[in-house]
Parts: structure tokens; sequence; C-alpha cells
């Protein structure tokens, strides 16, 4: 079964510091771009970040910039979100995606991809 399985969420205090991690299942994530995206309630889906399948290219949101960083461990099968200075408004479930054709351009926040994980819950609350 090909899956993608989010952990690394939780309850941070404004200002703290969370790692995601997106986990591959039954298939190797070598040749797949990763995006993140998140939902926070009664809101739209978002793009968060995108990172190609060599680690070469990465993209984010203007709300992430400088606070988020997207890396991945090929070795490892696992993409990584290293969330800083976090703030209340960054309260969402974060899921992982990936798709075999490149998509870490201009529109990676808009295409389709071939595998979504179920999601890991961010809340940032003091």
């Amino acid at each position: 079964q090909l899956q993608l399985v989010e952990s690394g969420g939780g309850l941070v205090q404004p200002g703290g510091s969370l790692r995601l991690s997106c986990a591959a299942s039954g298939f190797t994530l070598d040749y797949y771009h990763i995006g993140w995206f998140r939902q926070a309630p009664g809101k739209e889906r978002e793009g968060v970040s995108c990172i190609s399948s060599g680690g070469w290219t990465t993209k984010y949101a203007d709300s992430v910039k400088g606070r988020f960083t997207t890396s991945r461990d090929n070795a490892k099968n696992t993409v990584y979100l290293q969330m800083n200075s976090l703030k209340p408004e960054d309260t969402a479930i974060y899921y992982c995606t990936a798709r075999s054709r490149p998509v870490c351009g201009s529109s990676w926040m808009g295409a389709s991809y071939d595998y979504w994980g179920q999601g890991t819950q961010v809340t940032v609350s003091s």
C-alpha cells in the first residue's frame, strides 16, 4: 500500500518550533517532488512549501518565508518541515504530498499531486 505518513505535530507556544516529518511507505520518495500544505478551521487549504526530488529547488509561501525550512533525506525516505518562530495563525492540519512530475515552479500551489498524507495537527497557543 502506497502512503505518506506525517508526524511531529503538537501543541507549541508562540515563538516555539516544531519539525514535521513525512515518511513514505510502499514507494521511494527519491523521484518525487514534495509539497507541504495546511488547512486551518474554516479556511481553504493553502500551500506552505515545495521541494524538488533532488532537494535543489525549494519554494515557500510568503507567510512562512524565513521561518519554515523544508529538507529531505532520501536515504531515510523522509521529508521534513522545520517550523520556527511559530505564530497562532500557523495553527492548522499540515499535509505532505508527493508528485512524480516536476512541480516546484511558479504554479506549485495549484498543481495536482499524486499522493496525500492524512495530516498532522499543529496548534500554536499560549
